[in-house]
């Protein structure tokens, strides 16, 4: 059976269906537990600016009491000018599977597009039955931490831990080489490029969640603030 996107969305320009929480939803901590990568998104002097991450989401730690989120970046790349000049970020982080089905759209040769093995289809099928394909923008207001300081190596190890993956898979450790964890071959995801670490150029990001919005794949949207648990009544406020 066929499905077409909706050409429209619910209305979002304010609050939609807003609610207050000490926790994120569900959906979204298991979105952040199985995606790989996420998307930051900076801003200065009005000039946004995008970046493909690898990132660690802590719910909790002895730093915070609150939910965060972990990355690394080169301290001479351009999201740290932002960072520094313009706290204020955006993160997007989806779990449906970004492989696009067959449409009846010819490609870009003027051919039409090879019908999938029986195989690929039933392994998209199966893909996509297992997503619940929801969106999270979150926004937050993000810090460098200190350099040498027993919150940069707690997180360090952290992200290092969350981002080292069994049979040799790499492609997201921006000091794994100089740690030893996975030798050479260790890169990361920075800008939309990989490279080697050398273990010293790197500064670790925290990410203190404000708030979230989720956005399924039907045009539904529902946002959601953080609070801290007083400030709750009855699990709501």
């Amino acid at each position: 059976m066929e499905q077409q996107i909706p050409l429209t969305h619910e209305a979002s320009a304010g609050d939609t269906n807003k609610q207050t929480t000490a926790t994120l939803p569900t959906e979204v901590v298991q979105c952040l537990e199985n995606a790989r990568f996420l998307h930051l998104a900076t801003c200065h002097d009005n000039i946004p600016h995008v970046s493909l991450m690898n990132y660690t989401y802590l719910a909790e730690s002895p730093f915070s009491s609150s939910p965060v989120i972990i990355m690394t970046t080169n301290p001479s790349s351009k999201k740290i000018n932002n960072l520094v000049a313009n706290p204020n970020v955006s993160l997007l982080v989806h779990d449906w599977v970004s492989h696009r089905p067959l449409t009846g759209r010819r490609l870009s040769n003027g051919s039409p597009q090879p019908p999938p093995s029986s195989l690929a289809s039933l392994l998209l099928n199966l893909n996509s039955s297992a997503m619940s394909s929801i969106s999270a923008t979150i926004n937050g207001s993000a810090r460098l931490v200190d350099q040498g300081s027993a919150e940069e190596r707690f997180y360090r190890e952290q992200h290092l831990e969350n981002n080292t993956f069994e049979g040799g898979d790499v492609g997201i450790h921006p000091f794994a080489a100089a740690a030893g964890d996975v030798g050479d071959s260790a890169a990361v995801v920075e800008d939309g490029g990989p490279r080697l670490g050398s273990g010293d150029d790197f500064r670790v990001v925290v990410v203190d969640i404000k708030d979230v919005r989720i956005s399924d794949w039907k045009g539904g949207v529902r946002d959601w603030v953080l609070v801290k648990e007083e400030d709750l009544v009855n699990g709501v406020r």
